[in-house]
């Protein structure tokens, strides 16, 4: 016989308890997790605490902006990612070039002949929204990258220092450089409209930087041309979108600012990745070319190779003015 005490065989129970620490059971048995619904309540956009005053309309006095969480996972998890590694595969595209085909050289070298190709009006427009831009894409990619890539390398308290001289940079530079890219579309528009045959010709040809061949090209040559529109089309969005997020007093919501921010990284990025391919010519990709930009004056043999059709121009030019008898009092002889 079993000891009276012998206890039988527990019977098998379903699971009981908690499926985690913290949640409750409602009338029905169901299970659900308290903070998970607090989160979603104050996301319906209930009163609360809030920075937002003013004329902010329905945002005013709202506890918690369910958009900025979406803005959030879109920034970091999508444009930020693709971002970055767009702008690595670009550089890493230019290296390669770079490594195979080398300076495009003058294939008759120098003559020390040199012709004017940029005034020093023109040369100052560029240079000033040039070293904006760079001042603004080195603040702009810290911003975006730094939490992921700075803090790693200088630590929480110097990256929060840099941080905030980069936002205050940044946001004070933005409107000068967007000075600068009006100037640019004033004063060269003019000389970049799209001419079909001839930049056809100049595509078909790889704009001589493949193979042997060096295509026909006026004042500006396709790419050129291209840049350009980049720099007004796609740098005046950049502009436009940054002005929203500079100046937030004209009644802008939460909403419309996190738009605006998406579409000034997504277009930054992108004129960035056009920026190295114009920096990478306009240096060691093309010999001669950073000497108009910085003299103001190219060689006759650099001309005549990369913009022909221009060259004869100015040719014609001064045998056209060197057939027009001069004026008394302007150097003639009396």
């Amino acid at each position: 016989m079993a000891p009276a005490d012998a206890q039988a065989p527990a019977a098998e129970l379903p699971l009981q308890g908690a499926p985690a620490p913290g949640w409750k059971q409602d009338a029905d048995g169901r299970w659900h997790n308290p903070r998970a619904d607090t989160w979603r309540s104050v996301r319906e956009g209930n009163a609360g605490y809030s920075a937002v005053t003013g004329s902010a309309g329905d945002e005013k006095g709202v506890l918690i902006n369910g958009n900025g969480e979406n803005w959030r996972q879109v920034r970091n998890g999508w444009v930020a990612p693709v971002g970055g590694i767009g702008l690595l595969v670009v550089l890493a595209a230019i290296a390669l070039f770079y490594a195979i085909r080398g300076t495009v050289r003058l294939d008759h070298g120098r003559t020390g002949l040199t012709v004017q190709r940029w005034s020093t009006l023109s040369r100052f427009v560029h240079w000033y929204t040039a070293l904006l831009f760079i001042a603004l894409a080195i603040t702009g990619l810290s911003l975006l990258f730094g939490r992921a890539l700075l803090i790693p390398v200088l630590g929480k308290p110097a990256f929060a220092a840099w941080a905030s001289v980069a936002k205050l940079l940044h946001n004070w530079l933005g409107p000068a450089f967007g000075l600068g890219v009006l100037a640019m579309a004033v004063g060269w528009m003019k000389h970049n409209f799209f001419s079909p045959r001839e930049d056809m010709a100049w595509l078909k040809a790889g704009g001589g930087l493949i193979g042997d061949g060096h295509p026909s090209a006026g004042r500006f040559n396709f790419g050129e041309k291209t840049w350009f529109w980049v720099v007004v089309l796609v740098g005046g969005t950049v502009i436009a979108s940054g002005l929203v997020l500079d100046f937030p007093q004209f009644g802008q919501t939460r909403a419309n600012m996190q738009l605006a921010h998406l579409i000034h990284v997504v277009c930054a990025c992108g004129m960035l990745a056009f920026a190295f391919g114009h920096i990478y010519i306009g240096t060691i990709g093309s010999e001669g070319s950073l000497e108009g930009m910085t003299t103001g004056r190219v060689d006759v043999n650099w001309a005549r190779q990369h913009h022909d059709l221009w060259y004869e121009q100015l040719v014609e030019r001064e045998r056209a003015e060197a057939r027009v008898p001069p004026v008394a009092g302007r150097g003639a002889a009396v």
